[in-house]
């Protein structure tokens, strides 16, 4: 399917800030960026590079006052999202050296408080794909996900304590337990067709079988249309935007995801 992405954020900025962003999805195996637009105002020099997980990332400094960025994209992606179950599990010595990295523990989400929870979850799973399809059930019927929640930048310690939180904690639980069988998990931050409320979207994927399979315990059903913008290994690595300096936060923020129904031109 063809989607039309954009976002739209605005600051009041009391001294000039520098700004790391990660506003630019990339073209891969499950999506093309066929357009796209960038305008920050007022207009100022930025510099882009690419981070240690292939992130699009954006170096400026904002003036003082009234700054916003504004985002347009069109993109092919996926309807529907490959589900594997019986996919079998990746032995640790046989992963990929780029992989490793998400088996360890980080801040948001420390696996190795999980190891014994996790096989408690997982018992009489098939070890791999149908694992992880286990915690995401879990997830779903025992942590509530509330877009409204009061309970934000946890980890997934304090998400599993607290039995709520938004996308990013529910994601943040999922990876650390899946790590804690020894299973890769990465987690990814973009769009979601149709999501509501409408916002930027966190979800997991997990290295099962050789590749990386998308789960989601925030929807009821695995679906489509998705825009991937970064890849992280929790929600530090991910953060749309980082500001250094005075604490600074949007004065409005406003995120849309359209469906075309002809290819763009």
């Amino acid at each position: 399917m063809w989607l039309r992405t954009g976002c739209g954020i605005t600051f009041d900025v009391s001294v000039a800030t520098p700004f790391i962003l990660m506003l630019r999805p990339r073209s891969g195996i499950q999506q093309w960026v066929a357009r796209e637009s960038y305008t920050l105002k007022p207009s100022v020099p930025a510099i882009e590079y690419t981070d240690n997980f292939g992130n699009l990332c954006q170096r400026l400094v904002a003036p003082p006052g009234e700054f916003s960025i504004h985002t347009t994209a069109d993109i092919l992606t996926v309807d529907c999202i490959d589900v594997n179950p019986g996919v079998p599990f990746e032995d640790v010595q046989n992963l990929p050296d780029s992989v490793l990295t998400y088996l360890l523990p980080t801040r948001y989400c420390e696996s190795d408080k999980f190891i014994d929870l996790g096989r408690e979850i997982v018992a009489g799973a098939t070890p791999g794909y149908d694992q992880v399809a286990a915690i995401v059930m879990w997830i779903r019927d025992n942590i509530s996900f509330n877009p409204y929640s009061t309970y934000f930048q946890l980890s997934a310690v304090e998400v599993n304590e607290r039995r709520e939180g938004v996308c990013r904690e529910l994601t943040h639980l999922g990876i650390a337990l899946c790590r804690g069988m020894c299973i890769p998990a990465r987690m990814v931050v973009g769009y979601l067709h149709k999501l509501e409320p409408m916002d930027f979207h966190a979800w997991f994927e997990a290295y099962v079988g050789g590749r990386w399979y998308t789960f989601d315990a925030t929807q009821p059903t695995l679906k489509g249309g998705r825009v991937t913008v970064a890849y992280g290994r929790d929600a530090a690595d991910v953060a749309i935007f980082n500001q250094f300096g005075p604490a600074l936060y949007p004065k409005e923020m406003k995120v849309n995801v359209e469906m075309l129904d002809v290819e763009p031109k």
